[in-house]
């Protein structure tokens, strides 16, 4: 059994953000990561023509992701899954049973200080619906799409209308796939500099005013895309990415694919039958492969007890952000707010601190 300070369960970005808080403070912690290797999300499961949207300086941590992991010696125990982990009442501690994916063994902790950081994305979600299992053609969730290559000259429907969701189905269609995308919700599209230009007003000018001005200005360079099944929510993008912590999706040349008739927009889907689409509208199409782009979801509620305080059924945060890292007996969760990489950073700083409180308390 071995006893430390700070466990970190994950070793994404808000996994090594909070190591690197707290290295700062010369807190002694554990990283451990199921798999082998930091950030898995960037690193194994994204499809080749994936770009980083966010504007060079908002992205520095993931492309300069090894170098900070050197400058703050961060050295995650890779290939550690966590299998359960409880508050130890009369020890005042956290027990938590691991299990080495490489040697097969058991490993015990016992910490005084808990961060969930395993992701909102560490598991595919992948929606239910009638008939799906009648299915004859490929299936496959996104983060097992590779490239449009193999799909020329198939009919495949992409469910999901989010970054990747659209961004697959350009993929797909200049490829020579017969492309259709599922879009249900209401979606702001912008261009990566109108993003940029958002975020950047969004320090100087209220947020209801930057959204009218980047939701005129999309209105201009995309002109009205109702009558091509693509709405617009109420809220405006800033708004929208703020308190829901949903992003606009920013457009890679899809929106000009789907307007020339290349890619077909479909509605909600009825159900399945074969190789049969059957969409709310009534229409039937057949499809020869279905990518889910349907994002991820938290794990953490499979393994973590006692954390309901903290954690709601789907493993999000129950308060709103910005309280959202701190649960009860110094239970903690970085990057589970839906907030990005500014969130990320947040979170990491406010979890080092009050370690650090508390470390300086109990010492005193």
């Amino acid at each position: 059994m071995e006893n430390i300070v700070v466990l970190i369960v994950g070793a994404g970005p808000a996994g090594l953000a909070t190591a690197a808080c707290l290295t700062q403070f010369s807190i002694p912690y554990i990283i451990v990561e199921r798999e082998d290797c930091s950030a898995s999300l960037w690193r194994n499961r994204a499809y080749d023509r994936l770009k980083l949207h966010l504007a060079k300086e908002f992205s520095l941590f993931v492309k300069y992701l090894d170098d900070y992991m050197e400058r703050f010696d961060i050295q995650p125990k890779y290939l550690t899954s966590v299998e359960s982990s409880k508050y130890e009442n009369d020890k005042k501690c956290w027990s938590i049973v691991a299990r080495d994916m490489a040697e097969g063994t058991t490993m015990n902790f016992v910490a005084k200080f808990l961060v969930v950081a395993s992701g909102e994305n560490s598991a595919e979600n992948i929606p239910v619906i009638p008939g799906l299992h009648s299915f004859p053609g490929e299936a496959i969730h996104s983060s097992r799409y590779k490239s449009g290559k193999s799909f020329s000259g198939k009919s495949v429907l992409v469910i999901g209308s989010g970054n990747s969701g659209m961004e697959i189905a350009y993929d797909l269609a200049t490829h020579g796939a017969n492309t259709s995308i599922v879009i249900r919700s209401p979606i702001h599209v912008m261009t990566k500099e109108l993003i940029r230009l958002g975020m950047t007003l969004a320090h100087h000018l209220p947020l209801n005013l930057v959204d009218n001005l980047l939701v005129m200005a999309a209105k201009f360079i995309f002109g009205d895309l109702t009558r091509h099944g693509i709405r617009m929510p109420k809220m405006g993008p800033m708004n929208l990415k703020s308190k829901t912590g949903r992003s606009a999706v920013i457009d890679v040349g899809t929106v000009g694919l789907i307007k020339r008739g290349i890619i077909q927009v479909q509605g909600s889907i009825s159900k399945i039958m074969g190789n049969m689409v059957k969409f709310q509208s009534g229409d039937e199409i057949p499809f020869d492969a279905i990518v889910f782009a349907t994002g991820y979801k938290s794990t953490a509620n499979m393994w973590l007890k006692n954390g309901e305080s903290m954690l709601n059924d789907s493993g999000l945060p129950t308060k709103e952000y910005p309280n959202n890292w701190k649960g009860e007996n110094r239970l903690y969760c970085a990057g589970l707010a839906r907030r990005g990489l500014a969130g990320i950073a947040a979170d990491a700083k406010n979890i080092a601190d009050d370690i650090k409180s508390v470390i300086g308390s109990m010492s005193g």
